[in-house]
């Protein structure tokens, strides 16, 4: 069912959050920037059922996400500094100030589920549509980066280790009994990885994990065995995960990283200080002069960078409306001259004997400007939670990445709102200044 705002609320001693609150504030003046009502009618559509106990209001739900990944908190922080902050209140449309937190932080995960990806897209399409002209550039950068999933580095011996203590687990639960539960032997046997740097050790090391991976093995096989067909069903997804595990060889495609997050996978940037990151691959496309985030997609597969230029330009192009004229890139995206009407330059473009004085220096002009996107993902990562992604699975990879664009593009007009405020009171200074001499005169 869904919720709505108080919009008359009774005041008691003092007046409402508009009138107490600095006026000059950046979130202050950002909250009537942004449509609320125009978001509320679009993303009502996913509030089906009109019975069962009211939701919290979509402006305070929508509100929290983006404060959240504005100030790369997690759901618990942002719930609890909400109470804190009258600022945050008054932007998530309170007019008195209230004490308590506004809902759980439970209730932030059930929300992004409720509209989905399709509902984060109308936000950030929201954030782009807030700069107006200046997100509607003919020129674009695009880039690919890595996001990361809140998994630990994947070992053979880890992933035993937790299948054994999973089957163990089902076991209990259905009222199995196993012949061994293993439970001292891989403890012992996990115990003997620690030596696998050093000459002596590195031999029992090897020799302790393909013998987890025996144990692991026959555990599953046993648990396949002894559970009956209803039971068998319930656990049906796990066990299949265990069996393709166990299953996989090194130079096999598509393996399985991580036991919870089974669409984790492995990408190599050719960086020295860590060689193999296990996540899912990132397109940013940023404007060219006002740096607005005007696309920002995950990608399921780990593509090479030229075949995912097209997906990237469809999105840009749904998300603004428009499609850019030209698309710059680095020698990554090679191969890759002309896409419908969208022009890809790139670095091997200077390579060609026919270009003339003037256009090898605007190629070189327009690939110098293509180095801004980087300190852009940079922030992205380390200011707007895009480093490391804490929410499950695929829909949660395209969830935080548009999120954290969004974020980007808030940022932006904070920062032009405080630009504004700065000047104005620079200059009505110096005009003050200027009457007051003029009155001593």
């Amino acid at each position: 069912m869904q919720g709505y705002q108080e919009e008359n609320q009774m005041q008691f001693l003092c007046n409402g959050l508009k009138e107490i609150l600095n006026p000059r504030n950046a979130l202050y003046q950002l909250a009537s920037k942004i449509p609320w009502q125009e978001l509320e009618e679009e993303l009502s559509k996913h509030y089906v059922v009109d019975w069962g106990r009211p939701a919290k209001p979509i402006r305070l739900m929508v509100s929290l996400l983006l404060l959240k990944q504005l100030f790369n908190a997690s759901d618990e922080r942002a719930v609890a500094i909400w109470s804190e902050n009258p600022y945050w209140q008054y932007f998530s449309g309170e007019q008195e100030l209230k004490w308590g937190e506004p809902c759980e932080a439970s209730d932030l995960v059930h929300f992004r589920n409720r509209i989905g990806e399709k509902g984060i897209e109308k936000i950030f399409k929201m954030t782009i549509k807030l700069h107006g002209k200046k997100a509607l550039e003919k020129e674009i950068l695009i880039d690919t980066t890595v996001q990361e999933k809140n998994i630990t580095y994947p070992t053979d011996t880890k992933q035993c280790s937790k299948i054994i203590k999973k089957c163990v687990k089902i076991a209990k639960e259905e009222g199995i009994k196993l012949r061994q539960t293993y439970k001292r032997v891989s403890k012992k046997l996990v115990f003997l990885q620690r030596g696998r740097g050093k000459k002596n050790g590195n031999k029992k090391a090897k020799k302790a994990t393909r013998k987890l991976m025996t144990i692991s093995g026959r555990l599953v096989r046993e648990l396949d065995r002894k559970l009956s067909k209803q039971t068998n069903k319930n656990h049906e997804g796990k066990l299949s995960v265990f069996k393709r595990f166990l299953q996989q060889k090194k130079s096999d495609k598509n393996k399985i990283y991580s036991l919870h997050e089974t669409d984790v996978y492995c990408i190599s940037k050719g960086k020295e200080h860590k060689k193999y990151e296990f996540g899912s691959k990132v397109s940013i496309a940023q404007t060219i002069k006002t740096g607005i985030i005007v696309g920002a997609l995950n990608h399921k597969e780990n593509k090479y960078d030229g075949h995912t230029v097209e997906e990237v330009l469809e999105h840009v192009k749904g998300v603004r409306g428009t499609c850019p004229e030209i698309a710059i890139t680095d020698q990554g995206y090679r191969g890759r001259k002309q896409i419908g009407t969208t022009k890809i330059i790139n670095p091997g473009d200077l390579k060609k004997k026919r270009l003339t004085k003037y256009q090898r220096q605007k190629i070189r002009k327009q690939l110098r400007r293509r180095a801004g996107i980087e300190p852009s993902i940079g922030h992205l990562k380390s200011d707007y939670r895009l480093s490391r992604n804490y929410l499950k699975g695929v829909k949660g990879d395209v969830i935080n990445v548009m999120l954290s664009a969004s974020a980007w593009n808030l940022n932006k007009l904070i920062m032009e709102i405080r630009e504004a405020m700065l000047f104005f009171k620079k200059y009505f200074w110096k005009y003050f200044m200027f009457l007051k001499f003029e009155n001593k005169i």
